[in-house]
């Protein structure tokens, strides 16, 4: 009796693992038309969708995480009522009626739980996981349609470059600074765009006299207090800072300009 008990568990084990492939697979795919080349086709969307269990016509969010097991989980916990589909690394959420708008907010609070009993450790071979194997999720914004869903998924993408280790749960929404949105731009390219625009002034005074300068609002007078210089002596650092880098710092876009390459480095 009780190899047949261990039996029939066992049928229920392999039927419900199938059905989840299932899902995963189809998930898969309903991502993988999104990330297509060249205008989606609304039909083909349409199959992905019905086939991956979500009805036409949305609102949909997509999420990208770098664990797919970790994402699932987490969907998990949005109640029964959820529906969504999820791929190797990413997930397609239908917010139809009755769906709780703070998405972003309820991940978050579970987030932690995962991070704290390891559930699912993130794959590095992911395509979005990149080289950080932190346990990161990145929310995109509401959208229906074709376009609307490619460009969450792009969101998400991004906000998921911009999580980091104090905030490893970000929805594009919260992306609401120069520093945050610095953060989701790749870091080579953080790099490259930091080194040419302030590589001339080397890594001594003239740098930190402009951090200052900018810190104090362009105060000639807070910022040679700060420095404990002469207010002359900053004029002349911030004159050989416009000559070496090319910057007008009476101009607010050029101002910006530096601003956010010393957020860069």
């Amino acid at each position: 009796m009780l190899h047949e008990i261990a039996e029939v568990f066992a049928q229920y084990r392999d039927g419900q693992a199938r059905r989840v492939a299932a899902g995963r697979a189809a998930g898969q795919e309903l991502i993988g038309v999104l990330s297509g080349d060249g205008p989606a086709d609304p039909g083909v969307l349409e199959e992905a969708l019905g086939a991956a269990g979500l009805p036409a016509g949305g609102p949909y969010r997509v999420l990208v995480a770098t664990s797919g097991d970790a994402l699932a989980e987490a969907l998990g916990h949005l109640g029964e009522a959820a529906r969504y589909a999820v791929g190797d690394s990413a997930a397609v959420l239908y917010e139809g009626p009755g769906a709780d708008g703070d998405v972003t907010g309820r991940l978050r609070s579970v987030w932690p739980l995962l991070q704290a009993c390891g559930a699912a450790v993130p794959d590095a071979s992911a395509p979005d996981a990149g080289a950080d194997t932190a346990l990161r999720l990145g929310v995109g914004s509401s959208a229906s349609g074709a376009q609307g869903l490619r460009a969450s998924l792009g969101q998400a993408r991004f906000a998921l470059a911009a999580a980091g280790p104090e905030a490893p749960v970000r929805g594009v929404e919260q992306l609401d600074t120069l520093a945050e949105l610095l953060a989701g731009v790749p870091r080579e390219v953080r790099a490259v765009f930091g080194t040419r625009t302030l590589g001339a002034l080397g890594e001594g005074m003239l740098r930190e006299t402009l951090e200052v300068f900018l810190a104090n609002n362009c105060s000639w007078t807070r910022t040679a207090e700060a420095l404990h210089l002469h207010v002359n002596t900053v004029h002349y650092r911030i004159e050989r800072v416009e000559t070496l880098t090319g910057r007008d710092l009476s101009r607010l876009d050029h101002k910006l300009d530096l601003y956010a390459a010393l957020r860069c480095l």
